[in-house]
Protein backbone atom coordinates (compact mmCIF):
# COMPACT_ATOMS: atom_id res chain seq x y z
CA UNK A 1 0.00 0.00 0.00
CA UNK A 2 2.78 2.45 0.88
CA UNK A 3 4.65 1.60 -2.32
CA UNK A 4 1.54 2.41 -4.36
CA UNK A 5 1.07 5.74 -2.61
CA UNK A 6 4.74 6.61 -3.07
CA UNK A 7 4.53 5.78 -6.76
CA UNK A 8 1.73 8.35 -7.15
CA UNK A 9 3.82 11.19 -5.72
CA UNK A 10 5.18 13.24 -8.58
CA UNK A 11 8.35 15.24 -8.81
CA UNK A 12 7.83 18.89 -9.70
CA UNK A 13 10.67 21.08 -10.98
CA UNK A 14 11.25 24.53 -9.53
CA UNK A 15 10.15 26.12 -12.81
CA UNK A 16 6.98 24.03 -12.94
CA UNK A 17 6.22 24.85 -9.30
CA UNK A 18 6.58 28.58 -10.07
CA UNK A 19 4.13 28.18 -12.96
CA UNK A 20 1.67 26.37 -10.71
CA UNK A 21 1.97 29.11 -8.08
CA UNK A 22 1.36 31.73 -10.77
CA UNK A 23 -1.84 29.91 -11.80
CA UNK A 24 -3.01 29.63 -8.18
CA UNK A 25 -2.39 33.34 -7.66
CA UNK A 26 -4.31 34.08 -10.87
CA UNK A 27 -7.23 32.09 -9.44
CA UNK A 28 -7.04 34.19 -6.26
CA UNK A 29 -7.00 37.37 -8.35
CA UNK A 30 -10.02 36.17 -10.34
CA UNK A 31 -11.91 35.53 -7.09
CA UNK A 32 -10.98 39.02 -5.88
CA UNK A 33 -12.29 40.55 -9.11
CA UNK A 34 -15.76 39.28 -8.16
CA UNK A 35 -15.51 40.58 -4.60
CA UNK A 36 -14.41 37.28 -3.09
CA UNK A 37 -13.61 37.77 0.59
CA UNK A 38 -10.82 36.63 2.91
CA UNK A 39 -8.81 35.15 0.04
CA UNK A 40 -5.95 32.92 1.16
CA UNK A 41 -3.40 30.95 -0.86
CA UNK A 42 -1.80 28.06 1.05
CA UNK A 43 1.29 26.13 -0.03
CA UNK A 44 0.18 22.61 0.91
CA UNK A 45 2.66 20.83 -1.38
CA UNK A 46 5.22 20.00 1.34
CA UNK A 47 2.54 18.42 3.57
CA UNK A 48 0.02 17.05 1.05
CA UNK A 49 1.29 14.87 -1.77
CA UNK A 50 -1.77 15.17 -4.03
CA UNK A 51 -1.73 18.91 -4.78
CA UNK A 52 0.53 21.93 -4.30
CA UNK A 53 -1.72 24.87 -3.42
CA UNK A 54 -5.12 25.65 -1.96
CA UNK A 55 -6.84 28.87 -2.93
CA UNK A 56 -9.60 29.68 -0.45
CA UNK A 57 -12.20 32.42 -0.92
CA UNK A 58 -15.65 33.26 0.41
CA UNK A 59 -18.83 34.74 -0.96
CA UNK A 60 -21.69 36.25 0.99
CA UNK A 61 -24.44 34.30 -0.81
CA UNK A 62 -24.73 31.27 -3.11
CA UNK A 63 -25.11 33.48 -6.18
CA UNK A 64 -21.82 35.24 -5.47
CA UNK A 65 -20.11 31.89 -4.81
CA UNK A 66 -21.20 30.71 -8.28
CA UNK A 67 -20.11 34.01 -9.84
CA UNK A 68 -16.65 33.66 -8.28
CA UNK A 69 -16.38 30.07 -9.52
CA UNK A 70 -17.39 31.09 -13.05
CA UNK A 71 -14.86 33.93 -13.08
CA UNK A 72 -12.00 31.75 -11.82
CA UNK A 73 -12.78 29.20 -14.52
CA UNK A 74 -13.04 31.87 -17.23
CA UNK A 75 -9.84 33.69 -16.33
CA UNK A 76 -7.74 30.55 -15.98
CA UNK A 77 -9.01 29.31 -19.33
CA UNK A 78 -8.26 32.67 -20.99
CA UNK A 79 -4.81 33.18 -19.40
CA UNK A 80 -3.42 29.65 -19.18
CA UNK A 81 -5.74 27.53 -21.34
CA UNK A 82 -6.53 25.27 -18.38
CA UNK A 83 -9.84 23.98 -17.10
CA UNK A 84 -10.66 22.20 -13.86
CA UNK A 85 -10.42 18.42 -13.90
CA UNK A 86 -13.65 18.43 -11.90
CA UNK A 87 -15.90 20.83 -10.03
CA UNK A 88 -17.90 19.66 -7.04
CA UNK A 89 -20.63 21.46 -5.10
CA UNK A 90 -21.50 24.11 -7.71
CA UNK A 91 -25.22 23.32 -7.69
CA UNK A 92 -25.50 23.95 -3.94
CA UNK A 93 -23.23 27.01 -3.82
CA UNK A 94 -22.15 26.31 -0.22
CA UNK A 95 -18.65 24.92 -0.84
CA UNK A 96 -17.39 24.59 -4.39
CA UNK A 97 -14.19 22.66 -4.99
CA UNK A 98 -12.44 23.28 -8.31
CA UNK A 99 -9.75 20.64 -8.84
CA UNK A 100 -7.03 21.84 -11.20
CA UNK A 101 -4.75 18.95 -10.27
CA UNK A 102 -1.74 20.98 -9.13
CA UNK A 103 -3.93 23.35 -7.12
CA UNK A 104 -7.45 23.36 -5.75
CA UNK A 105 -9.76 26.33 -5.48
CA UNK A 106 -12.24 26.28 -2.60
CA UNK A 107 -15.03 28.85 -2.78
CA UNK A 108 -17.22 28.90 0.30
CA UNK A 109 -20.36 30.54 1.49
CA UNK A 110 -19.21 32.54 4.56
CA UNK A 111 -21.02 30.37 7.13
CA UNK A 112 -19.79 27.15 5.56
CA UNK A 113 -16.20 28.39 5.56
CA UNK A 114 -16.40 29.28 9.25
CA UNK A 115 -17.83 25.84 10.00
CA UNK A 116 -15.07 23.84 8.23
CA UNK A 117 -12.15 26.20 9.02
CA UNK A 118 -9.78 24.87 6.34
CA UNK A 119 -7.13 27.41 7.31
CA UNK A 120 -7.08 25.96 10.81
CA UNK A 121 -6.97 22.38 9.51
CA UNK A 122 -4.03 23.29 7.26
CA UNK A 123 -2.35 25.72 9.67
CA UNK A 124 1.03 24.06 9.05
CA UNK A 125 0.92 25.19 5.41
CA UNK A 126 2.76 28.38 4.51
CA UNK A 127 0.64 31.27 3.29
CA UNK A 128 1.61 32.61 -0.10
CA UNK A 129 1.53 36.42 -0.22
CA UNK A 130 -1.25 37.57 -2.51
CA UNK A 131 -1.90 41.11 -3.66
CA UNK A 132 -5.54 41.79 -4.46
CA UNK A 133 -5.16 44.10 -7.45
CA UNK A 134 -8.84 45.15 -7.24
CA UNK A 135 -8.55 46.57 -3.70
CA UNK A 136 -4.79 46.93 -3.36
CA UNK A 137 -4.81 44.82 -0.18
CA UNK A 138 -2.08 42.27 0.48
CA UNK A 139 -2.40 38.94 2.29
CA UNK A 140 0.13 36.43 3.43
Amino acid sequence: MIAIAAANIREVSTTERADIQRQALAAASAAASKKGEAIVVLDVGPILAITDYFVIASGTNDRQVRTIVDEVERQLKDRFDIAPLRVEGAAEGQWVLMDYGDFWVHVFLDETRHYYELERLWSDAARVPFRDTASGASTG
